[in-house]
């Protein structure tokens, strides 16, 4: 990734988002915030938007954070240049087709790196085999344009796929890159260039390894596949069946022998893990058979909760991934009696807004 020339206005921005995290840190020690900016624009491979009809005209729109006003878009900055492009031309060839926009009220759009494109057109009745026949024939002419496009039709209780519902992402990370399947309606990092550096950093916190991972609340395997190089084998637990699978599809297609998937609360796993109690879906893996010297958690926007906490407590190593440094924050008063923080690091997955991504590393203290 080349190096990105930024204006004083994003400087500014993330001076200010610097000094909220490191005020929220520094009551766990003082140490060098490492700082991952962004590109300003065309960052995010992820949009959606509310659909207009206005007469014969027809257009995206959001709306106003604080007045809720509704506000035309036709171009979208932060989103990718194959999703700027795709906006355009899509809403060029929905306007004429009758079929295709009646009672069209949402467009979500997803890409990646790789350039594959997933339009999800919502709408408020069901569809028939015209809109499959009118929506097949726009999926034609965007392939012409875009390579691989796909487009689901969403209706009360219905979901027609033409093509798949997912993309096939490629993600360079320290020299190598990894495919993964990005699943319609289902979390993935949106900011794909910042992900692969956050991976990056989660890795560097880890020197090769004869000891094991444990990665609670994996989804499909954002940081288990790259991290699998650092450690001698990997578990991540995950209850999302949708990301499960795309996570074993993706251990398979990146040719990674040293990772194992379990769809397991971390409750059951940890239950597993000290009680022995087994579970089918544990696939016959013997966790006797790990030394976990690191645990990884990526957490909701919540943070974790105490139980969580007390879990993860056990591991000599903690990597802590938060989209919420006030929950971080309230987290390491837990976590910081048990473990020393050693590493900080700030990910700004979104320019110009209030939202903070922060990684830390933990310690177990010595006894």
């Amino acid at each position: 990734m080349s190096t990105i020339m930024h204006s004083h206005e994003y400087l500014t921005q993330l001076e200010e988002k610097k000094a909220r995290l490191g005020h929220l840190l520094n009551e766990f020690g003082n140490h060098e915030l490492v700082v991952i900016p962004s590109k300003e624009t065309g960052y995010r491979m992820r949009a959606e938007f509310r659909v207009w009809h206005e007469g014969d005209d027809l257009f995206h729109i959001m709306f106003n954070s604080e007045t809720k006003e509704k506000y035309r878009v036709d171009s979208f900055a932060p989103a990718s240049q194959t999703i700027n492009e795709a906006m355009d031309i899509l809403i060029s060839q929905l306007r004429p087709s009758k079929t295709l926009r009646k009672k069209l009220f949402q467009i979500d759009y997803l890409t990646g790196l790789s350039g594959e494109l997933v339009l999800s057109l919502l709408y408020h009745r069901q569809l028939d085999e015209e809109w499959e026949a009118a929506a097949e024939n726009l999926r034609s002419l965007l392939s012409k344009r875009f390579g691989t496009v796909n487009i689901i039709g969403r209706a009360r209780k219905q979901k027609k796929i033409l093509g798949n519902d997912f993309i096939i992402e490629e993600l360079p990370v320290n020299a190598r890159t990894y495919q993964f399947k990005h699943i319609e309606n289902s979390f993935t990092q949106p900011n794909a260039e910042v992900n692969c550096k956050m991976i990056e950093w989660a890795m560097s916190q880890c020197g090769s390894s004869d000891g094991d991972l444990l990665e609670m609340y994996c989804g499909a395997g954002n940081f288990s596949l790259p991290m699998a190089s650092k450690f001698r084998r990997v578990i991540g637990t995950e209850i999302a069946k949708p990301s499960v699978n795309a996570a074993q599809f993706n251990i398979d297609v990146n040719e990674i022998e040293n990772v194992d998937i379990v769809r397991l609360s971390a409750e059951e796993f940890t239950e597993a893990l000290k009680t022995g109690r087994t579970f089918s879906r544990l696939n016959g893996i013997d966790l006797q058979a790990y030394n976990f010297t690191t645990v990884l958690v990526d957490p909701p926007r919540a943070g974790l909760d105490e139980d969580s906490l007390k879990m993860i407590q056990d591991y000599p190593e903690i990597i802590y991934i938060s989209c919420n440094p006030e929950t971080l924050a309230e987290n390491l008063k837990m976590l910081t009696q048990t473990h020393e923080l050693v590493a900080t690091a700030l990910f700004d997955q979104f320019p110009f807004t209030h939202h903070i991504e922060a990684g830390v590393k933990l310690v177990k203290k010595p006894v």
